[in-house]
């Protein structure tokens, strides 16, 4: 009953165009320099942003925390402010109240997600509103809920290119590891979608039912040892590819595991250094795809975006809530969600 209660709420603040914008003012979280949550955070009143040409402003009702965002404002990977003002969050859903210039006038009132709010750009969704390229504002179904695609774009769109960015894989064999991350839940449905099996690995026992019932055709639960050959126990032949969480503690594993010619699509690692078995790799001639969301080419991303859409709508891809805050506890939403990356996602309702 409370989860129906507030998509009901959702369902009032989209529906209501009246407030902010007519004030020219919004409210915003930001941060003007990288550091700890709680000391760089601050939410205050900014002007509502003006789309420019080919662009849409989005009037935000939930914005997706992901750890990206996290790392920028962190300044981890050697990340730096590129901008004096940044407000933070690269996803997030709502509904278009305006259009900048070559833009259609027609979409205004229409229901979308977003995407890569703020990669290359200032100010991202944890504000009232927010302006993006018309082609990053995607169109999403009354059936689903707005939190679901608010978290959708940079971990989908990761998840995308990891499984999909060597070609089909209908009637291949996939390993995800992490499964229940953020990338994780997305790579097992598109590549269960895509007609792969999919074989899951998972940090604990206790979570294997939950990725058979994202979609894992098989799973492997990583505590007990023995990964690679319980993989190959699975299937003898070796996989095909992996969408890899961790780098540098599974290249070798994911050697054993893949098939000549296979493809390890990586999107993380803890070790910025590691170790890598060059000519074992190459004698396989595996290909190493390294991902960052932020560079992709915009045909992928399109491409991924029309897909996850479709995935929420049919129910194959769903994420568990782990917190939902207002835009005034955005400390403790990202606290949460340093801690919170297998759980679920977390987000601000604005």
């Amino acid at each position: 009953m409370e989860y129906l209660l507030h998509l009901a709420d959702l369902t009032k603040a989209e529906a209501e165009g009246e407030g902010e914008a007519e004030r020219h003012v919004m409210r915003a979280a930001w941060y003007e320099r990288q550091g700890p949550a709680r000391e760089v955070l601050v939410v205050g009143e900014m002007p509502v942003p003006v789309p420019g040409p080919g662009e849409v402003r989005v009037r935000v009702a939930v914005s997706g925390v992901h750890v990206g965002d996290l790392g920028k404002r962190r300044g981890w990977w050697g990340s730096t402010m590129a901008f004096p003002r940044v407000i933070p969050h690269g996803d997030g859903a709502g509904v278009i109240d305006a259009v900048g210039p070559g833009a259609d006038e027609g979409r205004v009132g229409e229901r979308v997600w977003v995407y890569l709010a703020q990669s290359y750009r200032p100010f991202g969704t944890a504000a009232d509103y927010v302006v993006v390229p018309e082609g990053r504002a995607v169109p999403l179904p009354g059936q689903v809920p707005l939190e679901q695609a608010a978290g959708l774009g940079i971990p989908g769109i990761t998840a995308h290119r990891a499984v999909l960015g060597d070609g089909p894989v209908d009637g291949r064999t996939v390993v995800v590891t992490g499964a229940l991350g953020a990338v994780g839940r997305a790579a097992v449905a598109i590549a269960r979608r895509g007609g792969a099996r999919v074989i899951a690995t998972v940090r604990r026992a206790a979570h294997v039912g939950e990725a058979l019932e994202a979609g894992a055709h098989e799973v492997v639960d990583v505590s007990e040892g023995g990964v690679a050959e319980r993989i190959l126990a699975l299937a003898p032949d070796g996989v095909d590819r992996v969408a890899e969480l961790a780098f540098d503690a599974n290249v070798a594993t994911d050697l054993e595991i893949l098939r000549y010619g296979g493809t390890i699509a990586t999107y993380a690692t803890r070790d910025a250094n590691p170790q890598v078995p060059y000519w074992p790799l190459a004698f396989k001639n595996i290909t190493v795809r390294f991902l960052s969301n932020d560079d992709f080419p915009e045909e992928a991303n399109a491409a991924a975006a029309t897909e996850l859409t479709a995935a929420l709508l049919a129910g194959d891809l769903r994420y568990p809530i782990a917190g939902r805050f207002a835009l005034d506890d955005i400390a403790e939403a990202h606290d949460l969600a340093e801690r919170a990356a297998a759980t679920g996602r977390v987000v601000i309702t604005l």
